[in-house]
């Protein structure tokens, strides 16, 4: 079964279920819902057809319908969670059909069940269409939606804390009136106290949704300057790197792209980070990302980087990570020689950004065109430099050939949405070489690189979009993303890159002043100079200063498109002061007939043309030289004809917009319809309850002024009690000046023990060099004493030597004449030696002297120390009185203050 049939089915049993909501009807919806699930949807949205519309809406008039039950409620959420896979058909569903409200109001009806399967897919699908997405504050059910978040990210519940945590940061993110009201709300103190508990989750997921909430609610405030303050940022940078690069998936990296993003909004954080270490290795570490096959991941990164190059700090550094390092392997590239892991290893990181600009896998276009805006960047930066290192250039050198062959030829028979994406391909590619361009080193490497021909080609196939005669051109030109625009933007840049290389490259300025002249470059001139881009207007009054000396430029015909599109304007602001506001939806694919030249009015126009010609052949002989002239004055209004036939067509085609937009409106009102009958029983239900409360109110009247009577006695009574108060207070302040002098003595003793102390480590030293010198001497006097011992010992021997001489004298006496003069000798030695030991004793008693001088004077010493211990012993028993004094009187000032204290987060 094909799509059409089966969505047909569909609207008619959903016209069946409303019309009879019974069990037959609601398994058949169920049925039905299941083939359609089962089929492609892509894109089906998009297409802008009446029949996806319809179903849609009615399936959304189901879902918030509280008498539909759960499992159908569902089925209903699923498929229109296949429908939205693309972001053009997430938007629709969000501002075209209000489906962000209508889940807002199932999740209201279930909110007594937060565990719900049906709550937590709500929550998941909300989660997906709002991210990127502004919610306003006037949105149907957000106010209880953010209540219901609020409740549940404090709540214990893990399983509903992830998905309210991410919606939570989704309506967060750059919407100032959600971030207005949740300020104002009463628990906004303990919600920020949950949040920072949150900060040390094990999920890194938790982690982002939390510093992604506090960031977009506390950042400008005193809380945000405590979390990102100058102390905890480097620590915050290094914590989302490292989650960029090693995240729990896809989704936890788009969201710390995010963060980091909007934190780079804030000039301070931004200025930590140009300071920040680690910044070259984490950017490294990222680009490292883009060597992946993940067009989403690859999106993200380059955002980043994109937003990194915002900030002027960051992009020196980032040319450094991405141009120096790529140099080595590129340079052995080019010579043909081999590299080694850390060249290539370091080539990485430049060679990655190459690989996307033509990246054949699918959903890279983005990725591509970021690519560029980033190259486009950073080239700038590092071609603005004071020299061009040859890293920049053998970097350039390897990119020019893949930029050239982006700019392949154009096909118009692959549809407006390919033609669009070339054109901004084209856009992005050109401005790029005009950055080269700007240099004299790259310039000639362009000009080697681009050749005439490639130049003459684009502008010829862009022409045929921009020309009058082509159906693309009759799209009005109000929109910058028209596809008229997005082609003249393309073959103006491109017209700009010829003007650069007109010198360098041969045939260029030849093929340049060709296409200056010619009448098709009217329409996307004259768009230009009409724009309100600045730099659009500046292209084209250069190529238009390049252009006015030529003899064959078709200047009048350039007036008369200026003045039409002005004339243009000026009626699209006329009629949007009077159409009514809708929302903004894809204009419908017209019938090429509708815009062919073979119209009526173009037929009747070119026959026209056709016997003025033929008139003027024959005529040509008797018409004068003012002949000249009349036939410029027909072809003036030959052109002002034709640029009133194209306004026609805009005006038709405007038509079958509003047409379109008018079954949209159709489609709504319907939804509306059925949203203000049930507020209109809802407001039914309120009138009578609040008759029930008026009743009950005017009995409480009279209990009321007794309550006022009451409260009048309370009142004098709080009056006495205040003038309690105020003796207290000045009984406080009695007690606090008491304090003030006790803490000046507490510091006045302070500093006493700590001289003490001083003083103590001083004596101590004292004693330790004085017990050394003790200890010394001590040993000399050892020394000393097994001398003289030994002296004694020959004292003794020489007595008893003496003895014996003495007994033998008697018997020697034939023999003492002749040994007298020995004995006279060995007196003389006697008395030397007596000598001798009477003055080794005079020296021992002058050692043994000293000994008892140094032992008083360690024993006064060891006094003083005692002495000393003793005061600072009494300075500490001192000292813990003034702590207990002090402790008691923090104490009593402390408890009467009780009740005034209010501790804030």
């Amino acid at each position: 079964m094909d799509m059409t049939t089966c969505l047909k089915s569909l609207l008619l049993v959903i016209q069946q279920y409303r019309g009879s909501r019974t069990t037959q009807t609601a398994a058949q919806l169920q049925k039905q819902l299941e083939e359609v699930s089962g089929l492609r949807c892509d894109q089906l949205l998009s297409s802008g057809q009446v029949l996806p519309s319809e179903c849609v809406s009615g399936l959304v008039e189901l879902a918030g319908n509280p008498n539909t039950s759960p499992a159908l409620t569902s089925s209903i959420i699923s498929l229109l969670t296949q429908l939205a896979c693309d972001d053009n058909s997430r938007e629709m569903l969000h501002s075209s059909y209000n489906l962000t409200s209508t889940l807002a109001s199932v999740i209201h009806c279930h909110n007594a069940t937060p565990g719900q399967p049906l709550v937590l897919q709500c929550l998941q699908v909300l989660q997906k269409l709002t991210y990127n997405t502004r919610v306003f504050q006037s949105t149907n059910y957000i106010h209880e939606l953010i209540t219901f978040l609020m409740t549940n990210i404090q709540s214990h519940n893990d399983d509903i804390i992830m998905p309210c945590l991410g919606l939570m940061a989704n309506l967060c993110r750059d919407n100032h009136s959600v971030q207005s009201h949740i300020k104002s709300l009463d628990n906004v103190k303990s919600f920020y106290r949950t949040l920072i508990n949150f900060l040390a989750h094990n999920s890194l997921t938790v982690v982002v949704f939390t510093l992604s909430i506090l960031a977009s609610l506390t950042l400008n405030e005193k809380v945000g300057e405590k979390l990102f303050d100058a102390k905890n940022i480097h620590q915050t940078f290094q914590l989302v790197f490292n989650i960029i690069v090693n995240g729990d998936g896809t989704l936890t990296r788009k969201y710390s792209v995010d963060l980091l993003v909007d934190l780079l909004k804030n000039p301070k954080i931004a200025d930590c980070l140009t300071r920040y270490q680690h910044f070259s290795a984490c950017v490294s570490q990222v680009l490292g990302l883009l060597q992946s096959k993940d067009p989403d991941s690859a999106a993200k990164v380059l955002e980043l980087l994109l937003a990194m190059c915002s900030v002027s700090g960051l992009r020196s550094l980032l040319c450094e990570v991405v141009f120096r390092p790529a140099g080595p392997k590129l340079r052995a590239a080019g010579r043909k020689q081999g590299t080694g892991l850390d060249g290539g290893r370091k080539a990485e990181s430049g060679l990655a950004l190459v690989q996307w600009l033509s990246s054949p896998v699918e959903g890279a276009e983005s990725c591509s065109l970021q690519a560029l805006q980033l190259l486009n960047e950073l080239l700038e930066e590092a071609l603005g430099a004071e020299s061009v290192s040859e890293c920049v250039l053998s970097f350039v050198e390897m990119l020019l050939p893949v930029m050239l062959g982006l700019l392949k030829s154009l096909d118009p028979a692959q549809g407006d949405a390919q033609l669009r994406k070339h054109c901004q391909r084209i856009t992005y590619v050109t401005s790029l070489l005009l950055v080269l361009c700007a240099e004299d080193s790259t310039r000639s490497l362009v000009s080697r690189q681009v050749s005439a021909r490639l130049c003459l080609c684009q502008v010829e196939s862009l022409l045929s979009c921009c020309h009058s005669n082509n159906p693309l051109t009759c799209l009005p030109p109000g929109s910058d993303n028209d596809l008229s625009q997005v082609c003249a933007e393309a073959l103006l840049r491109t017209l700009e890159l010829m003007s650069k290389l007109r010198q360098q490259v041969k045939d260029m300025e030849t093929s340049f002043y060709r296409m200056l002249q010619d009448q098709r470059i009217v329409t996307p001139l004259s768009l230009a100079l009409t724009s309100h881009h600045r730099e659009r207007v500046q292209t084209g009054l250069s190529l238009l200063f390049e252009a006015t000396p030529l003899p064959d430029f078709p200047s009048l015909v350039l007036g008369e498109s200026i003045a039409a599109n002005n004339a243009y304007r000026q009626r699209e602001a006329e009629l949007s002061i009077k159409r009514v506001a809708v929302q903004e939806v894809p204009p419908p694919r017209m019938n090429s007939s509708v815009l062919d030249s073979t119209s009526p009015s173009s037929r009747s126009v070119h026959s026209l043309v056709e016997k003025i010609q033929n008139g003027l052949e024959l005529q040509e002989q008797t018409k004068d030289s003012h002949v000249s002239e009349i036939i410029d004055v027909y072809e003036q209004k030959l052109s002002a004809f034709a640029s009133k036939e194209s306004r026609l067509q805009d005006l038709l085609e405007a038509k079958a917009l509003a047409l379109s937009q008018a079954d949209r409106l159709i489609a709504q009102y319907r939804f509306q319809r059925a949203q203000a009958e049930a507020e209109a029983r809802k407001l039914g239900c309120l009138l009578k309850e609040a008759e029930r409360r008026r009743e009950d109110l005017q009995g409480e009247l009279g209990s009321q002024v007794l309550e006022v009577e009451r409260s009048k006695a309370d009142m004098e009574e709080l009056l006495q009690h205040n003038a309690r108060l105020q003796q207290d207070s000045e009984e406080h302040q009695a007690l606090k000046g008491a304090y003030n002098s006790l803490l000046s003595r507490f510091n006045e003793g302070e500093r006493l023990l700590k001289e003490l102390q001083v003083a103590h480590i001083s004596l101590t030293k004292q004693s330790d060099a004085l017990r050394k010198n003790h200890e010394e001497l001590q040993l000399q006097h050892d020394k000393m004493v097994s001398v003289l011992e030994e002296r004694e010992e020959e004292i003794r021997f020489l007595h008893s030597d003496l003895q014996q001489k003495n007994s033998d004298i008697t018997g020697l006496r034939c023999e003492l004449r002749a040994v007298e003069e020995k004995g006279k000798e060995k007196d003389q030695e006697k008395r030397d030696l007596e000598e001798t030991v009477d003055v080794l004793r005079k020296e021992l008693n002058k050692t043994e002297q000293a000994r008892k001088d140094a032992s008083i004077k360690a024993s006064s010493l060891e006094l003083q120390k005692s002495q000393i211990e003793t005061k600072l012993k009494q300075k500490e028993d001192e000292l813990n009185k003034h702590s207990a004094m002090i402790a008691m009187i923090h104490s009593l000032s402390s408890g009467k203050l009780k009740n005034d204290v209010n501790l804030s987060l």
